[in-house]
């Protein structure tokens, strides 16, 4: 293991399975009313058992983490910065990487001064008391041109069952805006990049899989999609140029 793999996973923990499938409104109610009894809901979820997710993600100026997403690269990481519930209370920086069909994932809270330069298409200048992802970006921008490219939004219900540590999210009414000034707007202008009634069932674990979650998630042979939703979001922008 090199020492960039294990320092990110000393950080982080381990590499993760995470398989995703694009399901219908019924598959998912099905699916949610298999798992009311065998998995623990989030407990951060409101009262309805959802919660508000909404993120930018980078790119460069080739488009680069787009087109690894495409191609299907391995392997690739992207940066994004995360909220939830439309709140500046929590902002975090994250870096996803995929390697080996597995992900990790790092992460560092950022002020919301450290925000609005970021936002702004600036960067944070490097500095030995930043965390090294912070001044990862800031090289990245320095050298690949990377900045905020689009705001990636949706509501998650999710389903937790500790060994293994598995992780069942329903991501549903996924959405974009290139609005990045707005992103802590409740309302910004949005394109809907599902069609209607279809919604995106991700399935994480660590060591394994229990067969009853396994046997409960997967029905009508339903089939992995190798796109993020950062890539179902972008293409929009990408292929008109933006």
């Amino acid at each position: 293991m090199s020492t960039e793999h294990k320092s990110l996973k000393d950080s982080f923990g381990q590499y993760r399975h995470e398989y995703k499938y694009i399901v219908s409104a019924a598959e998912l109610e099905l699916i949610r009313s298999r798992l009311r009894g065998l998995m623990s809901t989030d407990p951060h979820a409101g009262e309805n058992g959802t919660y508000n997710i909404r993120s930018i993600y980078f790119d460069d100026y080739d488009n680069s983490c787009y087109y690894d997403n495409e191609n299907g690269v391995d392997p690739r990481e992207k940066f994004r910065i995360r909220i939830y519930d439309r709140s500046n209370k929590r902002i975090t920086l994250e870096l996803k990487k995929k390697i080996n069909a597995k992900c990790l994932k790092l992460a560092c809270p950022l002020t919301l001064e450290q925000y609005n330069i970021i936002a702004e298409g600036d960067y944070v200048p490097i500095s030995k008391d930043n965390p090294d992802i912070l001044n990862k970006l800031s090289l990245l921008y320095l050298t690949r041109g990377l900045k905020p490219k689009i705001i990636v939004e949706y509501e998650r219900m999710s389903w937790i069952y500790n060994d293994g540590n598995v992780r069942v999210t329903f991501d549903e009414n996924i959405r974009s805006s290139t609005e990045i000034s707005g992103f802590f707007d409740p309302d910004i202008p949005v394109r809907c990049i599902m069609p209607p009634g279809w919604q995106l069932l991700e399935v994480k674990w660590d060591e394994f899989l229990p067969d009853f979650i396994y046997k409960n998630t997967m029905i009508n042979n339903l089939e992995q999609t190798a796109h993020s939703k950062y890539y179902l979001c972008r293409r929009f922008s990408v292929l008109g140029g933006k």
